[in-house]
């Protein structure tokens, strides 16, 4: 099977981050390594992809930021960690049923088994 980049996943990639912060807070590039790791490694995730959806994400207030201290030895900025709202969660279920609904047309159209 052909991996999927990230490109391919406009409309949904919001969808699926929240699903990752579903199962618990993460800074950026664990959410692009658990998506990663969810899709099999069949999805290769660029920064360039995630952190603009995270930004739509944390402005509509489906997600919030917390900062972390760099550990020690580490050099950098303080990393972002990203958590899940109220709202995100309802935002996630809504995202959950339209995916549902889009495979099902999709598979009648193209004749694969919803």
């Amino acid at each position: 099977m052909k991996t999927i980049a990230g490109d391919r996943l406009r409309g949904h990639l919001e969808t699926m981050v929240l699903s990752v912060l579903e199962r618990g807070e993460a800074h950026g590039l664990e959410i692009i390594r658990r998506l990663e790791q969810a899709g099999c490694g069949l999805l290769r995730l660029k920064e360039g992809s995630l952190y603009p959806a995270l930004y739509r994400l944390e402005a509509a207030g489906k997600v919030v930021v917390a900062r972390e201290e760099p550990q020690q030895g580490r050099r950098g900025a303080r990393r972002r960690i990203y958590r899940l709202t109220a709202k995100g969660k309802r935002e996630l279920a809504k995202g959950r049923a339209e995916w549902a609904d889009f495979v099902q047309i999709v598979g009648a159209i193209v004749g694969a088994p919803a």
